[in-house]
């Protein structure tokens, strides 16, 4: 039986993620802020969830985020740009995913496949950035990508059937995403599941470091 871990495990995609794993016959452990204390945030928090762990773990998935830090919406315009809420977004959804692979990297096998992924955001892409705005979580998706891709270089080395992975999840119908979907389609985050561990099983070695949306599409970076 396959082992698989989902950090964030208590959110709308997190939990969905968890529950396909598991009709698929996975052996899945979650992990989340409010049942096990795990702030990506804080590294100490992140290193001590994860200790109890043993390898091997064929998946590992973050499905951590937010669009709303503290009360701070996504900015519509320059002036709305402010250095708190900009250092919060890259913490919450740049520092953090990296810190968990560092930590989360003992458990990936280095002579067997293995995954791990980020859930990213196509507003990160810098050459699919049309309509500008959202600063800030734009930057840390961004800065996101960037420290994966960067890490499946070096990861490669040691474990050479591993794909580390950046994917873009589409827009979902959850609490993370309620205020902000006005006319724009959603899936829901069972559909949402689906179709992301679709493009994580088809995905090679060959392709790690890279980022990709629901349908397995490369997002330019």
């Amino acid at each position: 039986m396959a082992q698989a871990l989902v950090v964030g495990a208590s959110g709308g995609i997190g939990q969905a993620l968890v529950a396909a794993l598991r009709a698929r016959g996975d052996d899945v452990t979650g992990l989340s802020r409010c049942a096990d204390g795990l702030d990506v945030t804080d590294e100490a928090s992140i290193s001590a969830a994860l200790a109890p762990l043993t390898a091997p773990f064929q998946t590992v998935i973050v499905a951590t985020g937010a669009l709303e830090i503290r009360g701070a919406a996504p900015e519509k315009s320059l002036r709305g740009v402010e250095a708190s809420a900009l250092a919060a977004q890259v913490a919450l959804n740049a520092i953090g995913p990296a810190l968990v692979l560092k930590h989360a990297l003992r458990l990936l096998p280095r002579d067997a496949p293995a995954r791990f992924a980020v859930l990213s955001a196509r507003v990160g892409s810098i050459g699919d950035n049309r309509l500008g705005g959202w600063y800030s979580y734009r930057a840390a998706k961004a800065a996101l990508n960037q420290l994966v891709h960067t890490a499946a270089i070096e990861i490669a080395r040691t474990h050479p059937q591993a794909v580390v992975t950046c994917l873009h999840p589409g827009t979902v119908a959850t609490p993370f995403t309620a205020k902000y979907l006005g006319t724009h389609p959603a899936v829901p985050p069972d559909e949402a599941a689906q179709n992301l561990l679709a493009v994580l099983d088809s995905l090679t070695p060959a392709q790690s470091g890279g980022f990709f949306d629901a349908q397995g599409r490369v997002v330019p970076w």
